[in-house]
């Protein structure tokens, strides 16, 4: 298992968080993005640099994940092409996404969007607070701990 992070949108909090826990765990941890950005020194946290355009962070994600990966992202769309090739994706609020809930995920999404388009001032997500970061960690830690095959 690995874990990919699309790290763009990231919060910086939540990366600290993934590299401490891919370190412990001994997790390989790719951390994707179209600008560079500093990584700690680690045999197991890599950086893959894409060039800057739309999706191509997520589609770079998509084509390198395998089933059973861990993808961290809160792109809803990127997490619907992630679960569909076997993937479990992680929101940085803690939240999993899955088969059983991305397709409500996906028409919310859609819904909102509409109203955007529209010119509905729907505003944005409420900024990270404690409890989401507690959440994110919780989850995380339960996934790799149910998930990682054990040491030989």
């Amino acid at each position: 298992m690995k874990i990919w992070v699309d790290a763009d949108a990231c919060p910086a909090v939540i990366k600290e968080t993934i590299f401490r826990a891919a370190t412990r765990t001994q997790t390989l941890t790719t951390l994707v993005a179209n600008h560079t950005m500093r990584i700690p020194p680690s045999p197991w946290i890599k950086f893959q640099q894409v060039q800057s355009g739309f999706d191509v962070a997520d589609n770079k994600i998509v084509e390198q994940l395998n089933a059973g990966d861990l993808v961290i992202s809160s792109d809803i769309p990127l997490a619907a092409e992630a679960i569909e090739k076997g993937a479990i994706v992680l929101s940085p609020r803690g939240e999993l996404y899955t088969v059983a809930n991305i397709r409500a995920r996906l028409n919310m999404r859609d819904f909102m969007e509409s109203l955007r388009s529209t010119g509905v001032d729907i505003g944005g997500p409420n900024a990270l607070n404690q409890a989401d970061r507690q959440a994110f960690a919780n989850q995380l830690d339960k996934y790799l701990t149910q998930n990682k095959p054990p040491k030989t």
